[in-house]
């Protein structure tokens, strides 16, 4: 097995009475794809916010490729996330008011590239999730399912070797959601790249290169002959409040650059 791309040790985490990490331990490696699994509240979100450098632990480490995550500011986490890390989200928390190229080229301006070479760049990924001729089009004129593929470009057009998803197909029926997952595999793992996921679905669950459980705070390997036994779990809240949008969400580089959205939000 090839060296851990991100690794956590000893990771803990209390809101108030409550223990959403206890003592967790984990290696991540380089083209995997991992499902999270648990039941509301059991701190699989919680864990994925603490491995993408959103949420600080209590105590404990988390490394990426050598660099200790926690113990980064938050500008430094910041452009970590921007340049390394992908984020797909059960919403998409796509911008409403931006076509889906927009949305998508927003990520590489962030990172200094020009409009013009970034809506290059995005309508090509665009294309390869199947979206070529919807380019121009806002979200709400969109599928649930389509959204979600312009989430997947977004994660991926600025070469990140990180998808944090979080229950990315869990507002969608069966048939779309097997849809998007492939995507999701396929401009991830099926790229060399990793994704780490949590969902309440064993099905998306069993696409996964390996599967883990959370209950109480801790983390566990599932074995695969068990997966069905997943099925009881129940779906908890939305992990973002509902009417967040990309700007909002800490895991966007938009958050703490507004106006570059608002820019194109303002416009006729």
């Amino acid at each position: 097995m090839t060296s851990s791309l991100l690794s956590a040790r000893s990771l803990s985490k209390r809101y108030g009475a409550g223990i959403a990490l206890n003592n967790v331990d984990l290696d991540i490696h380089p083209g995997e794809s991992v499902a999270i699994m648990g039941a509301s509240g059991s701190g699989k979100t919680t864990l994925l916010h603490v491995l993408a450098g959103i949420t600080t632990p209590d105590s404990g480490s988390v490394n990426y490729a050598g660099t200790d995550v926690t113990a980064l500011n938050e500008t430094s986490r910041s452009k970590l996330r921007r340049e390394a890390f992908g984020f797909v989200f059960q919403s998409g928390l796509l911008i409403p008011e931006l076509t889906a190229i927009e949305n998508v080229a927003l990520a590489l301006m962030l990172n200094g590239v020009s409009r013009r070479d970034a809506e290059a760049q995005s309508a090509a990924w665009l294309a390869q999730l199947g979206l070529a001729g919807m380019e121009n089009r806002r979200i709400g004129e969109l599928s649930g399912g389509q959204a979600q593929r312009v989430a997947i470009a977004r994660s991926q057009v600025t070469g990140a070797r990180i998808v944090f998803a979080d229950e990315p197909t869990g507002a969608l029926d069966s048939t779309t959601s097997a849809e998007v997952m492939s995507a999701l595999l396929n401009a991830t793992a099926g790229r060399g790249n990793t994704l780490v996921l949590v969902t309440h679905d064993p099905t998306v669950a069993s696409r996964c290169s390996r599967t883990l459980t959370m209950a109480d705070g801790v983390l566990s390997q599932a074995p695969s002959s068990q997966a069905g036994a997943a099925a009881v779990i129940p779906f908890g809240q939305p992990t973002v409040p509902l009417g967040t949008t990309y700007m909002q969400h800490p895991a966007s580089p938009l958050a703490a650059h507004p106006s570059m959205g608002q820019e194109w939000m303002g416009r006729p």
